[in-house]
């Protein structure tokens, strides 16, 4: 297939790009490199050295001989969009390309409002793009189990049965998000769903979990290929930053209670979850919804697991309690239906030692890159 992938120079578009590549599709890339210069602005960097997308796209092609096409520029723009469009006519298009952390939408009413006008004007110009362009496109869209919030019921895929007033109705599953970045989630998948209602598209939501992890078949082989490690209290997401914390002998430090539940997936399942999607196409004008995870943990489970992996290697971190910069509900019930994926054949990675060791060993290679002061959280959500 020719398949566009929006944010193909981030962390989960990097080597989703490579891996369907490397499947023998045809992979364009489609980024403004704006998690680069959020970098900057963050005074924050990847714990791995990230080469340039030109590099990385010419040492790809250097070992495999396939062609990654690149296209520098930004959804938010639709004349640059029609022009790819046109251009390259992809049957697929898997969207990565959005500001995908919580806390960087909650730094101040900037921030915000540019999370949910580059997330959703960008969304919508995707739509009208391929309704213009590519109507037989189909849309794998990243959504985010964050959109279901922490419900005292069982999580659906994406839709739930209910009963009112003596009638039933199968309805869109609740949405409870926790953050603007969460919340600009929610808007993409009520449009995406308006736009396959009106317009006939094609469109599978995938809400991951929590991705971990680092590398994948494709990214180890060549360091130029290497995925980025985030760790910062902005970018870094939990597991993460615990092994990164252990690696520097920082205490590794839970949010609140740490009894907050949350569904994860290693990174090497995104990449397979995104060509199972393509491989098993949403039908003309359907809009369906996979809980793209595997397992769920506490966040204390987490720090607990990086601890036991940290004095295995004779780093003795401690486990500390921080006030909760987010407003959540720590203690919660939390069960989530993921079988739609599986059923198509996805065999998951789970999280073991071996996991994290791959992660602590990687950041133990380049110490002088963790910069200690972004290692705590910064951003308060009240």
């Amino acid at each position: 297939m020719r398949v566009i992938v929006a944010g193909g120079d981030g962390f989960c578009g990097w080597p989703t790009a490579l891996h369907l590549s490397n499947q023998g599709h045809e992979v364009a890339i489609l980024d403004n490199l704006s998690r680069r210069k959020i970098d900057d602005e963050l005074n924050s960097n990847s714990v791995l050295p990230i080469a340039s997308i030109e590099d990385r796209v010419d040492k790809w092609k250097e070992i495999t001989n396939k062609e990654i096409h690149i296209y520098k520029g930004d959804l938010n723009h639709y004349d640059f969009l029609s022009m790819v469009m046109k251009q390259f006519q992809p049957e697929a298009l898997v969207h990565f390309a959005e500001q995908r952390s919580a806390p960087y939408s909650m730094i101040d009413r900037e921030h915000a409002v540019y999370t949910q006008s580059n997330n959703v004007i960008g969304t919508l110009n995707v739509l009208y793009a391929i309704k213009e362009f590519a109507p037989e496109c189909h849309l794998i869209k990243l959504g985010t189990m964050g959109e279901y919030g922490t419900p005292n019921i069982d999580i659906e895929e994406g839709y739930i049965e209910v009963e009112h007033n003596g009638r039933k109705d199968i309805m869109p599953y609740p949405k409870q998000p926790g953050s603007f970045y969460h919340l600009s989630k929610v808007h993409d998948s009520h449009n995406i769903m308006f736009a396959c209602k009106a317009w006939g598209i094609k469109a599978t939501d995938l809400n991951q979990g929590v991705v971990y992890g680092l590398q994948t078949e494709e990214t180890l082989k060549d360091p130029v290929l290497s995925n980025r490690l985030d760790y910062d209290g902005v970018y870094g997401t939990a597991l993460n930053r615990f092994i990164i914390q252990a690696a520097i002998n920082h205490d590794i430090t839970v949010y609140g209670s740490g009894k907050q539940t949350r569904a994860f997936l290693n990174i090497k399942d995104t990449v397979r979850c995104v060509e199972i999607a393509m491989n098993n196409p949403a039908d003309t004008g359907e809009f369906r919804v996979f809980n793209q995870f595997t397992e769920y943990f506490t966040v204390q489970e987490l720090a607990e697991k990086v601890q036991k992996v940290a004095n295995s290697k004779e780093i003795n971190v401690d486990i500390k309690h921080l006030d909760n910069p987010r407003v959540e509900a720590e203690a919660h019930y939390y069960h989530a239906v993921n079988t739609k994926l599986k059923t198509l054949g996805l065999e998951p990675y789970l999280l073991t030692d071996e996991v994290i060791v791959e992660i602590l060993e990687s950041a133990l290679a380049y110490p002088n890159r963790i910069k200690k002061e972004n290692v705590l959280p910064t951003i308060s959500w009240r």
